[in-house]
């Protein structure tokens, strides 16, 4: 017990290393990727702190080598999640009363933990099961997690320092709760920072979690689960099962207890959950928060100002890295007549020179796409644009599953603005592209708004500062995160929040204040220091 007052240490975002030829960080990572391919490993369940091994078996396989095996996981049934729940439950009481202080030591300590001795196993184990290669395993397992951690540590006491004004004789103050039941982290596959952070964010805060990974994450996820063991964190804080999503729905979201979703997914998906959410919302406890970043359709605008060598990098970048797998992935672009020439040739000069092929080998720019279900879906949209004569196939259109999903960056320019490359998410790496005239800016800048259901990220590129004034105000709510000059990825913990609006989500923002307070419930404390000893009131009197 202390009185004093704590100040954690003020964050700074994780350096990013380079893996340059000899570098000590190259070395240890080979290593590390040497080492997890040299064996199997076999990844329990992680319930009340116990590790759960199931009958049922799957086996995990890197996506860009579908014959090799990392290992199995243990299956799970609707019984380890009724387990995982009872246990989150359980431990909920102790760790509410923890101090604040000591929660944040914990995750200070995985961040700490996860930046020095693991910082190589977790890049290998997103490289290997999510075909990441080490930079885009370093910048998000490694550098987003670790900010993901002291950042919301710090955000935890900020909101904690918040404290209402006092008057003589009184004095208010507000008590951060957490919630009360426990909470359903849904993680997705692209990025294991997403994965460690959704499960975390809420637990810091003194609220527990029942945590559901998607299953070609799961290689990833016990690690983090592995960092924080070592972090200290409590048995049942965070139980980590695997299981189908009907399952997993039907005893979670049905729950008396449920108390809130911390979700990463699919807009289908999203929007399916919070259907049954309303249809079981007399049967909880409390009104259950929901919190939910879904899909993409993002953009990048060009107008005729802007450097087209700098429009073609944000292009190569923004929809090729990890193959276009992530949400924020550049997926629809609107170039001006003028600049199309400049701009495509510098973009298929840098196609030439990407590499494709296993994470093992750096030299490697693009990898796999996660699974044969994206291989399909993917490679469908490929092959129906080449029968279009609104399509010209202008880079890649190539594919082969034979020994793993690869996929070739595929740039596609329509003549229909709503072809339906232009509005649906495809999730891999294909880039359509849109030629306009350059005197219809405006009118493009409402069609770009008026294309997509989605409103997640986007991009303006423009030297004309009238350009971009217009486009900021007209393009407004088309984007809850906006780029100018830059591509529409790479959003960084603490500089620029994550999260869209419309079709993509509640826009809570990760990586911020905004998204911890939806795991708060405050309670607000009067203490009157002279209560009053008699009802009458002044103005009862008479003269």
């Amino acid at each position: 017990m202390t009185d004093a007052i704590f100040n954690v240490p003020h964050p700074v975002n994780e350096p990013i290393w380079n893996y340059a030829p000899g570098s000590p960080e190259k070395i240890a990572l080979k290593k590390a990727l040497a080492e997890a391919k040299a064996g199997q490993k076999d990844v329990p369940m992680y319930i009340g702190g116990k590790h759960v091994f199931s009958d049922e078996k799957k086996a995990m396989h890197p996506p860009h080598e579908r014959n090799h095996i990392l290992g199995q996981y243990s299956k799970g049934n609707a019984g380890h999640v009724k387990a995982a729940i009872d246990a989150a439950l359980a431990a909920k009481p102790a760790w509410e009363a923890m101090p604040w202080q000591e929660r944040a030591a914990i995750f200070l300590r995985a961040a700490d933990l996860l930046t020095g001795p693991y910082r190589a196993k977790m890049s290998a184990a997103t490289m290997l099961c999510q075909s990441k290669n080490a930079y885009q395993a370093e910048i998000d397992a490694i550098c987003e997690l670790a900010d993901f951690w002291r950042y919301n540590v710090y955000f935890m006491q900020e909101i904690y320092k918040q404290q209402p004004l006092s008057t003589r004789n009184v004095w208010n103050r507000t008590d951060w709760r957490p919630l009360e039941g426990f909470v359903f982290a849904l993680t997705p596959f692209n990025f294991t920072a997403i994965a460690g952070n959704l499960p975390t964010a809420p637990a810091m805060l003194g609220n527990v979690a029942v945590w559901k990974p998607a299953e070609s994450q799961i290689y990833s996820a016990s690690v983090i689960m592995e960092i924080l063991e070592e972090a200290g964190l409590p048995a049942g804080v965070i139980n980590l099962v695997y299981v189908s999503g009907p399952v997993m729905g039907e005893v979670v979201l049905k729950h008396p207890s449920f108390a809130g979703i911390h979700f990463t997914g699919s807009t289908g998906v999203f929007q399916q959950i919070w259907k049954t959410i309303g249809e079981n919302i007399a049967n909880y406890h409390s009104y259950p928060r929901i919190v939910g970043e879904t899909g993409g359709k993002d953009f990048v605008m060009v107008h005729n100002s802007a450097d087209p060598k700098a429009v073609a990098v944000a292009l190569g970048r923004g929809a090729f890295e990890y193959q276009g797998q992530k949400c924020s992935a550049a997926s629809r672009a609107y170039v001006p007549k003028s600049l199309w020439p400049d701009v495509r040739d510098y973009l298929l000069a840098d196609l030439k020179s990407m590499q494709m092929g296993s994470t093992e080998d750096f030299r490697n720019f693009v990898n796999a796409v996660i699974d044969e279900k994206a291989f399909d879906k993917i490679s469908n949209y490929i092959v129906e644009a080449k029968k279009s004569d609104k399509v010209n196939v202008i880079a890649g259109g190539n594919f082969d599953k034979t020994k793993g999903y690869f996929i070739e960056p595929t740039v596609l320019e329509v003549s229909d603005p709503m072809y339906i490359t232009m509005c649906e998410e495809i999730f891999g790496p294909v880039l359509t592209i849109y030629v306009y005239e350059d005197k219809d800016f405006s009118k493009t800048l409402d069609l770009l708004n008026a294309t997509s259901p989605y409103a997640l990220t986007g991009a303006i590129f423009a030297n004309d500062r009238a350009a971009l004034a217009l486009a900021n105000d007209k393009l407004r709510h088309a984007a809850g995160n906006y780029y100018i000059n830059d591509k529409p990825t790479g959003a960084v913990v603490g500089q620029q929040p994550f999260g869209g609006g419309r079709a993509s989500g509640t826009n809570d923002k990760a990586g911020s204040m905004i998204n911890l307070y939806r795991w708060l419930s405050p309670r607000t404390l009067k203490e009157n220091m002279v209560p009053p000893t008699d009802y009458r009131y002044p103005f009862l009197g008479e003269e």
